[in-house]
């Protein structure tokens, strides 16, 4: 796993072997973040992302010069990984909190320009994340909603969805508020 683009562009990601996290594709991540690119100057962005993981989306968007990023992981090895990473990379625009995301969203009292949820794909909250986010007005007029998903959910009814792209078995929903 690598950052695709920006100042730390071909830096090397590794968790440990025994992570139990499914990052997102380099591939997939690549794509998605030209969309992003056509769409918002990433030196003006905040980003709130969810479900974290290994940390790469945040990663990657402090790589492409945004300058503040709230990562949210519950799993505490996996928040420690996150947290040795951005030490390691000398990422001073990510806070990363251990807590669980469904918690932190009730709890937010801020704004962003472009939340990224990549929960587990089985998940049983999975399909109430947009509406959960929506409800709790933490994602700016004209900001968007990122969310990963496997091929069995479909937001395409959702009246906030704007669009989705397949990447492989990786699956984006982009709602816009």
């Amino acid at each position: 796993m690598r950052i695709v683009s920006g100042k730390y562009k071909g830096r090397i990601i590794k968790p440990p072997k025994n992570f139990r996290a499914r990052p997102t594709t380099d591939f997939a991540k690549e794509n998605l973040f030209n969309i992003l690119n056509n769409n918002f100057d990433f030196s003006e962005v905040t980003v709130l992302d969810l479900f974290s993981g290994t940390g790469s989306i945040s990663y990657e968007f402090v790589s492409r010069g945004s300058q503040y990023v709230v990562s949210i992981e519950k799993n505490f090895k996996h928040q420690a990984f996150i947290k040795k990473t951005i030490d390691d990379f000398g990422f001073t625009q990510i806070k990363t909190i251990k807590t669980d995301a469904f918690r932190y969203i009730k709890t937010c009292n801020e704004q962003f320009d472009i939340i990224f949820a990549d929960p587990p794909y089985d998940l049983k909250e999975l399909e109430s994340i947009p509406d959960f986010i929506f409800e709790q007005e933490i994602l700016k007029e004209n900001g968007w909603l990122i969310l990963e998903h496997g091929d069995k959910t479909d937001f395409s009814k959702h009246e906030k969805f704007k669009e989705q792209r397949k990447y492989g078995g990786v699956n984006f929903s982009i709602f816009v508020h």
